[in-house]
């Protein structure tokens, strides 16, 4: 491809249309009116009704709150109820429903309203029985709704508290409370704090030096409300007034959760494929959240004092990605007995704790066991999970979760490439139908957005456009050279382009891409004629191939060449060359090249060369990336000269795998499997942990991009890359 055809690909691929320009524009005013926000979601009609029914302080019969009772009055829903509008579950319904209608009734206003929900309540009592939602019931739902019924009893509301659906709730309710220790709610902030309105004996005296520094009880407003109407404490209150400011009466579930959302934001825009839009909104967001960051671990909200493994998970991935700091050590304060755990006295496992732990668990650095120990028992949970069919989340409802859980369970990190993920992600993300589960539903704006998953469609769409005028223009260089009589099919330099292209996807990096592709099928033609002709050297072509890359005398040395075989590889090599390299940069890119045709003396496999072959990939990607003259003060650092050992150690190794497994053999994978992983290990920690300045972050993250599609190409067969290859180039996104 001549530079000119490069400025016509480019052309293609950054102009894009003002729509995805708007879109971007429009994320990075979300993400700058969100700022100094402590997390965007959604109010939640439960919580503010428990802040609706707290008396003045001032000793009135009035509320201490009378925006939450406005709030509650605007918000009824059509048949009655209170709740998520969108999505039905029968226990946010009622929970929401009840709240409301008790706040409501005790102050005597809006009974039209009351009247209306009332009516809801005793129609739809009879679906607490279905079992179909175990999965996704509201968090303390069996302490919290018992004592709002009390409460509807005590005003006289006419509900049929004999219903066996509500003795079914008491029930549990007295088994949760029984496992209940009083005197451990007592004795240190625990996840307890949450639910503090379903309880009763409470010994405030003992509780209030629990509240969180914002004054809250463990970040929630319910019960943080109920205590204000206990205790009078005015530091509760001022809590409380800042909720309802924020959210015009209401207020959240749940607040804040500015870590939370921030991080989940994060990992949104990255899987997505368009982080790279968002550098200064990423990099706030992550110091925000690493200014919270402790030996401990990471809460959902700069305040909350319990941490949590999901947070903590999630925090620790991104940290490491982007080069911060962070110990694995962090991990052994969710493990006891060899399992691992979201939270102290937690009920039940949650499913994408374990899955974002999992995920934390692959970014491990040589000796971080309680990392190996992580990733073992997540991926035993999941694995378990996904073999009973049973892939629902207590705290989230995503369509794309069953989906994403078994890519992660199919498709280790090493072996995941960038492009491959997102086309995928394109449909698990729900966007703005995901729902998450607290005392009732609500949404997370930052985090679950329609215009992300518009804006990602379009980008991966332009993608796409580029990729096939790429393919088209790389066929044409394949069938001129005739490639095709050294046994190199077009199938396969399809997937030599498109491993390049789902590992190096933006638009203007079409010269390292185009660059890696073409060497990575002319290698693989060279390589076939070495080993048709019985050796390297057998025919004398590698002597000349090397001749014309010390001379540049390529007219002669192809005279030369006893078959036209030869004669195409040796002009093939010298368009290489021309096309993807200047000045200088052509000098590095030769040496390359005869380093790796001089490594194949005494080679009869190509899965030996496979570790040549991949350093011949790195130094090409870095040539055509424009940084040759830092590969070349490169080559004489000892950090490089590890990169390169390790590199080529590895692939090395996966090509030995492959040999194994094509000859029915399997003695020795697991062997290598493991020496691979320890080896990634050692390479991640070079590329992401160490921040020396000998080889550049961008140099360092070209030798693990190519790693990976060699470990991508060990790990799946190829009717496997086939698919992938016809999904993420030709597959049009919906």
């Amino acid at each position: 491809m001549t530079p000119f055809v490069y400025n016509i690909a480019n052309l293609l691929a950054v102009l894009k249309d003002g729509e995805l320009l708007d879109m971007v524009d429009a994320i990075k005013a979300t993400f700058k009116a969100a700022r100094n926000s402590l997390g965007e979601t959604t109010v939640s009609a439960y919580d503010t009704a428990w802040i609706a029914l707290v008396k003045n302080l001032d000793g009135s019969d009035t509320p201490q709150f009378p925006m939450a009772i406005d709030w509650i009055a605007r918000n009824q829903l059509g048949d009655g109820s209170w709740g998520d509008a969108d999505f039905f579950l029968i226990q946010d319904r009622l929970i929401n429903t009840l709240g409301c209608v008790v706040a409501l009734a005790s102050w005597g206003v809006h009974m039209d309203q009351c009247s209306r929900g009332l009516s809801y309540i005793q129609d739809n009592l009879w679906r607490l029985g279905r079992d179909d939602e175990e999965e996704w019931m509201m968090v303390g739902f069996e302490i919290t709704f018992p004592t709002l019924l009390e409460m509807a009893k005590g005003l006289g509301l006419d509900i049929n508290y004999d219903d066996p659906a509500l003795q079914d709730i008491y029930a549990k309710r007295n088994i949760k409370l029984a496992k209940i220790p009083r005197e451990a709610l007592h004795a240190k902030p625990t996840t307890l704090l949450h639910s503090l309105e379903g309880m009763e004996g409470l010994d405030w005296d003992r509780l209030l030096p629990f509240r969180c520094p914002d004054g809250s009880f463990h970040s929630s407003p319910a019960a943080t409300a109920y205590a204000l109407s206990q205790t009078g404490n005015k530091e509760l209150l001022g809590y409380l007034e800042l909720a309802i400011n924020n959210f015009d009466g209401g207020a959240p579930c749940t607040y804040p959760v500015d870590n939370f959302d921030r991080l989940w934001a994060v990992d949104r825009l990255r899987r997505l494929g368009i982080s790279r839009y968002f550098p200064t909104e990423i990099k706030e967001c992550l110091e925000y959240a690493y200014s919270h960051w402790s030996p401990q671990g990471m809460s959902y909200g700069e305040h909350c004092p319990v941490k949590d493994i999901d947070d903590t998970a999630m925090a620790f991935r991104l940290f490491r990605l982007h080069g911060y700091n962070v110990s694995s050590s962090v991990f052994k304060h969710f493990e006891k007995d060899g399992e691992f755990f979201c939270f102290a006295g937690q009920s039940s496992q949650s499913l994408t704790a374990m899955y974002n732990t999992y995920r934390a668990s692959q970014f491990a650095f040589p000796g971080e066991d309680d990392l190996d120990r992580a990733r073992s028992f997540c991926r035993a949970f999941l694995e378990k999970r996904r073999a009973s069919g049973n892939l629902k989340d207590k705290w989230v409802i995503s369509k794309g979760l069953p989906s994403e859980v078994e890519y992660a369970l199919d498709y280790p990190w090493k072996a995941s490439l960038p492009r491959i993920e997102t086309r995928n992600y394109l449909e698990q993300y729900g966007a703005s139908e995901d729902v998450w589960i607290g005392k009732g539903l609500y949404r997370m704006p930052l985090v679950c957005n329609d215009l992300y998953l518009k804006a990602a469609k379009a980008d991966f769409t332009y993608f796409q456009r580029l990729s096939r005028f790429e393919w088209l223009s790389l066929k044409r260089w394949y069938i001129r050279n005739n490639l095709q009589a050294h046994g190199v099919t077009e199938q396969s330099a399809l997937r030599a382009y498109f491993l390049a292209a789902a590992t190096i996807f933006e638009p203007n990096r079409a010269a390292e891409r185009m660059g890696w592709a073409r060497t990575a099928i002319l290698a693989d033609a060279i390589a076939s004629h070495f080993r048709r002709n019985a050796g390297a050297g057998a025919d004398g072509t590698m002597e000349i191939l090397i001749s014309g890359l010390a001379t540049d005398d390529w007219t002669n040395q192809a005279r030369e060449a006893k078959d036209s075989a030869a004669r195409s590889l040796t002009y093939a090599l010298d368009e290489l060359i021309d096309l993807h390299a200047f000045g200088n940069a052509s000098d590095s890119l030769r040496e390359a090249w005869k380093q790796w045709l001089m490594s194949w003396t005494g080679k009869e496999t190509h899965e030996s060369s496979e570790g040549d072959t991949a350093l011949l990939l790195v130094r090409t990607i870095e040539i055509c990336s424009g940084r040759h003259g830092s590969a070349e003060q490169n080559l004489r650092s000892s950090e490089y000269a590890q990169l390169e050992q390790i590199t080529s150690s590895i692939c090395r190794k996966l090509g030995t795998k492959n040999l194994a497994q094509d000859g029915g053999s399997t003695d020795n994978v697991e062997a290598l499997d493991q020496e691979v992983d320890l080896e990634m290990k050692e390479l991640t920690h070079r590329v992401y942990g160490m921040n020396g300045n000998e080889v550049n972050k961008a140099t360092r993250q070209t030798f693990f991009d190519v790693v990976k599609s060699f470990c991508y190409v060990a790990h799946c067969s190829p009717e496997t890359i086939d698919a992938h290859v016809s999904k993420v180039l030709f597959e049009n996104v919906i």
